[in-house]
């Protein structure tokens, strides 16, 4: 991994060999992004270790503004020859592009250092996990599959990751974290569960605690029976809500209503949710991870996306707040979320945060009384968004699905397909669980409670 003092020497050197080029006739401004990944994976499937891995690799990214124009180019090569030969590639491309009517120049540098991050997320004891350490892990959840004469597969990783930004304005950033995750499949006769969990540290993603999770519900899920297909109230696991919101984030950056795409165009400052929808994207939580700056190197600011239903703000790059200042919005300003330029997409919500309630899954469990029938979903897959101005989503339940009935699980079901309009959804929310970090498979990370809503559409049942 690259330390803040070898990025800066690499970043600067690039930057020399663009002002080499350079003239008073033809000026250049460039940025030169350095990010590294030392992220060491081992696997196992059919209760036993198959793979260990320990890739690292350290990617050079070098954009090039010149006569208004703009060109990027990526390189692993980090010696000088490649760096100066890709410095020049970049500069050449420039000239082989059309120019932009509202390109912006490179942030400059705030007045205070921007060296260090404001936030810490690097933790030693992670690093040092070791091949044997990770086998160690894997062999509590192996001995736990055995003892219930169950198969478990999945993979536990540990390592570090760092970004490094610098521009020809004099603005640097670098940040560094550490990373430890987690996944267990569980197969017990045919009927399969799953549990993920991921951290900068590795102490709080419990192995043995997560195999003992998807081995319980893995002897739950057995012999599942076909459920009539209908609207049924939804019992959504912490997993299940993530990889279905995710598809709702987009919604939230300035390009995507600068562009007329987002299914919240025109209704910021309006009520689109229920009232105990609250979301804020915010990097420095506690339970957050992610770097403290956007793909620019601009600040990443807290901003309050929901608040009670409400929809009360946008994210912005430097791009979008512009092109939205130049037609009706003239106080819009960056809100530090830019993804790496140029990109059509402009900029992302990274760092989602949903308020959480105080009711646990057993105690949603327990409110299905009388003639009332849930669902509850441990996750969901095959996820594809269906109609984009009401977020209607379509997809299929995976690896623990439960009818309840009395306060209580009655028995497991066969995989249902369901449509379902985000939109709905999350007016429909009859309780909430306690918001924890999450990951899931069709997203990033986030802090997300366990939803119990009203109405989930099932629309047929599965083969498996």
């Amino acid at each position: 991994m690259l330390t803040e003092s070898q990025c800066r020497k690499i970043i600067d050197f690039a930057l020399a060999c663009g002002q080499k080029l350079a003239s008073k006739k033809k000026p250049l401004a460039i940025e030169v992004s350095l990010t590294g990944t030392n992220v060491a994976t081992s696997r196992f499937a059919n209760n036993e270790m198959t793979q260990n891995q320990a890739p690292s690799a350290n990617y050079l990214s070098v954009r090039v503004l010149k006569s208004g124009r703009q060109a990027r180019l990526d390189s692993l090569d980090l010696s000088s020859a490649g760096i100066e030969a890709m410095v020049k590639s970049a500069v050449k491309a420039c000239d082989l592009l059309e120019a932009e009517d509202d390109l912006l120049p490179l942030p400059t540098a705030a007045k205070k250092s921007q060296s260090t991050s404001a936030v810490d997320r690097y933790h030693p004891p992670t690093v040092k996990l070791t091949a044997l350490d990770r086998a160690r892990e894997i062999g509590k959840i192996i001995a736990l599959a055995e003892a219930g004469k169950v198969s478990a597969a999945g993979v536990y990783s540990s390592g570090e990751n760092f970004n490094a930004i610098g521009n020809s304005n004099g603005l640097f950033r670098y940040y560094r974290e550490t990373s430890a995750e987690c996944s267990i499949t569980v197969t017990d006769d045919g009927a399969t569960s799953w549990v993920k969990a991921q951290s900068p540290r590795y102490g709080e993603v419990d192995g043995a605690l997560l195999a003992e999770r998807a081995i319980a519900k893995a002897h739950l899920a057995r012999h599942p029976q076909d459920l009539t297909p209908g609207r049924y109230t939804a019992i959504l696991e912490p997993a299940a809500v993530l990889d279905l919101l995710t598809y709702l984030w987009w919604d939230f950056s300035g390009t995507s209503h600068v562009d007329k795409l987002s299914c919240l165009l025109e209704k910021v400052g309006e009520k689109v949710f229920g009232d105990n929808i609250t979301i804020v994207d915010d990097v420095g939580s506690a339970m957050q991870c992610g770097c403290p700056f956007d793909g620019e190197g601009v600040t990443r600011q807290s901003i309050n996306l929901v608040d009670k239903g409400v929809v009360s703000a946008l994210v912005h790059s430097r791009q979008s707040a512009q092109r939205l200042r130049n037609s009706t919005h003239a106080k819009t300003e960056s809100t530090g979320h830019s993804l790496a330029q140029p990109s059509a997409m402009g900029e992302m919500p990274l760092n989602l945060v949903i308020e959480g309630g105080i009711s646990s899954i057993e105690e949603m469990i327990q409110q299905v009384q009388g003639d009332q029938e849930a669902v509850l979903l441990t996750r969901v897959w095959y996820v594809r968004e269906v109609d984009g101005a009401t977020k209607l989503l379509t997809g299929m339940t995976r690896d623990g699905t439960f009818l309840v009935k009395d306060g209580a699980i009655v028995q497991p079901v066969r995989n249902l397909r369901f449509n379902v309009s985000l939109i709905d959804l999350l007016n429909n929310v009859i309780a909430l669980g306690p918001s924890i970090r999450t990951a899931g498979v069709e997203g990033f990370p986030a802090i997300v409670p366990a939803m119990m809503v009203k109405n989930f559409n099932f629309t047929e049942g599965t083969r498996f």
